[in-house]
């Protein structure tokens, strides 16, 4: 009986799921396209805000509750323990209920675009809730807003699949959800747009424009009626902007670049440290849990997201972010403070990458954040402690901080401006937010090509770029190019069989083969030429006299711009192609260059 019982609410809510299905289908015969797109925009973006929303307030009120405790224990005592309950329930929950894996990082999104026609898997749009709440809701120190965007591009991704829209809508909805996603975080619509058109959607229409401002307004507004203010990251009290201080901001603006490079670089040198260790899910989480732990315990401002402090930083008094550390007595010594904040931004890379590297899941946007505002702080207070110039306004530069680290790491600039521009309630640093973001920007591309999400998908092909041309030719397949059905020849034929294949087919390049079907080399058109009307030469030569070995060769798992660059490096006009290591068949670069002819005036329609 109580089985059954249990069983009446999950039986409700899927008679109420399938009615809401029904009336959707039948909204998509009545509606025109362009309608029931506008339709669909607004329902993914109220889930991704009822996503945001469960997210954001289980992180703050754990984070409450351990504040709470350690002002009765006076010892940072529970933010050791949580992160490491918080890494091992994280992986438990992966290995016994996802499946033993879960692609985490907003890095799954570029390369859906790039390689799945914006398809994600079902379970992403509750896996990443369910992780990521606990490995930062219980103190792991990374951010929710990776994990919220993939949620959101999930949660557009399957109501695409689930009524059948095209790929472009498909790819457009995902934009969607993750436009929402960012706007609910941070209660900033336009930086939820921005994010989605200067990060997910490299190449976008005017067309597109309207239904992600349409979800990120929607997913901002939801988030505001419900979140408390307290929740969202948001500052209210700043100084006037000080154009005297501009060359402090420039200097701010090249210190963001380089510790973003600082902090890609140690992350991923973590995570990498981590990944090393494979079939070893607990006793990395273990290890890294308790590396974390340890670190937490003499920095316990990396417990969490961070945001906290961050608003101390802003609109508080800094001082009480000491308390409950081993130089809670030295508070009130400022030189102490600002070494000490400036040790803990140092290590927030490794914090980081151990909550990540061991198995939690989370982003780097909130660490990010977290960077900035200490980076920020700390060159305003710097040198106001040495007296050389007129007090500069510390809330402002802990601010902007913010854009120039989240603009450096991401590659964003214009996300990062807006961003901080909204959650400040207003633009009245706008002039030092394009000045710290710019440089930042400038900085960071300078000494790397791509973002730290970016990088190592780009390295492999697996996502677009700002390089137009490079994505065109990314998002052909070459499967459909390879021709596979081309003659060849066995190491033991002979230069009569070369012949006799010449006069019945067209082809210019024929394979040649060993017994176990693996590519020896090749006989081109030319080789043969001068023997084809010498009857004594083609008796007396031997077909390996004429076999050479391809200029370059291309695996099917490359793609076709790596593809192209062998093309034109080699000067070839076709190729052979190996798949997992054997022969395939032949690509021409002539049918590359049609596709791409084909494609690009897709576009151009589009």
């Amino acid at each position: 009986m109580s089985a059954k019982k249990a069983s009446i609410p999950v039986l409700f809510f899927r008679k109420i799921a399938r009615q809401f299905e029904r009336l959707f289908f039948i909204a998509k015969t009545m509606l025109p396209e362009r309608q029931f797109l506008y339709l669909a925009c607004v329902v993914v973006a109220f889930t991704c805000a009822v996503a945001v929303i469960i997210l954001k307030s289980f992180a703050h009120y754990v984070f409450v509750f351990a504040t709470y405790i350690n002002g009765f224990l006076k010892f940072p005592f529970i933010n050791v323990l949580l992160p490491i309950v918080g890494i091992l329930l994280t992986v438990f929950v992966i290995r016994n209920f996802l499946g033993g894996s879960l692609e985490k990082g907003s890095s799954r999104i570029l390369f859906a675009v790039a390689k799945k026609g914006g398809i994600l898997p079902k379970k992403q749009m509750y896996a990443q809730i369910v992780t990521s709440s606990l490995t930062v809701g219980l103190g792991g120190s990374a951010g929710l807003e990776s994990p919220i965007t993939i949620t959101g591009a999930a949660i557009g991704s399957n109501f695409a699949q689930k009524y059948r829209l095209s790929q472009k809508d498909r790819i457009l909805l995902l934009a969607c959800g993750v436009a929402a996603g960012i706007g609910a975080a941070f209660n900033a619509p336009v930086a939820g747009v921005l994010f989605s058109i200067e990060v997910v959607l490299t190449d976008v229409t005017i067309s597109a424009f309207v239904p992600i401002i349409i979800s990120a307004a929607t997913g901002a507004l939801v988030s505001t009626v419900v979140l408390n203010e307290e929740v969202l990251l948001s500052f209210r009290q700043k100084q006037e902007f000080d154009y005297h201080n501009i060359p402090f901001y420039i200097l701010l603006g090249l210190c963001a670049g380089f510790i973003s490079l600082y902090h890609a670089k140690n992350f991923q040198r973590v995570e990498g440290f981590f990944a090393r260790m494979k079939n070893k899910a607990y006793k990395r989480a273990l290890l890294g849990a308790t590396m974390l732990g340890i670190l937490i315990f003499f920095f316990p401002l990396l417990f969490g997201e961070g945001y906290e402090s961050i608003k101390t930083l802003a609109n508080g008094d800094p001082s009480t972010l000491l308390e409950n550390t081993l130089l809670e007595k030295h508070r009130h010594n400022e030189w102490i403070l600002l070494s000490f904040l400036g040790i803990t931004m140092m290590f927030k890379a490794f914090a980081t990458g151990m909550t990540l590297g061991s198995g939690g899941n989370g982003g780097n946007f909130a660490p990010s954040l977290f960077v900035g505002s200490y980076l920020g702080f700390f060159v305003a207070k710097f040198f106001n402690l040495l007296g050389i110039t007129h007090q500069l306004p510390v809330g402002n530069f802990t601010i902007v901080g913010m854009a120039g680290i989240l603009s450096g790491l991401f590659h964003a600039p214009l996300t990062a401006i807006f961003l901080i521009g909204e959650i400040t309630g207003g633009y009245d640093l706008m002039v030092p937010l394009m000045i710290v973001s710019s440089i930042s920007f400038a900085v960071s591309k300078q000494f790397e090509k791509h973002s730290m999400d970016v990088k190592h998908l780009a390295e492999k092909d697996d996502v677009f770029t700002s390089d137009k041309d490079r994505n065109i030719l990314l998002s052909i397949d070459m499967l459909k190019l390879v021709d596979h059905e081309v003659q060849w020849l066995r190491q033991t034929d002979s230069v009569e069989t070369l012949i006799q294949l010449l006069s019945e087919t067209k082809q210019e390049v024929f394979p040649v083969l060993d017994e176990k079907a693996n590519l020896t080399g090749i006989v081109e058109l030319n080789a043969i030429r001068p023997i084809i009307f010498n009857s004594f030469r083609q008796k007396y030569t031997a077909l390996h006299d004429i076999v050479s070995y391809p200029q370059a060769i291309i695996t099917l798992e490359e793609g076709v711009a790596s593809a192209m660059e062998k093309f034109e490096s080699t000067h070839a006009s076709i190729l052979p192609v190996l798949k997992n290591g054997r022969y395939f068949g032949l690509l021409e670069k002539t049918k590359v260059l049609e596709a791409y002819r084909l494609q690009l005036k897709q576009l151009v329609i589009e």
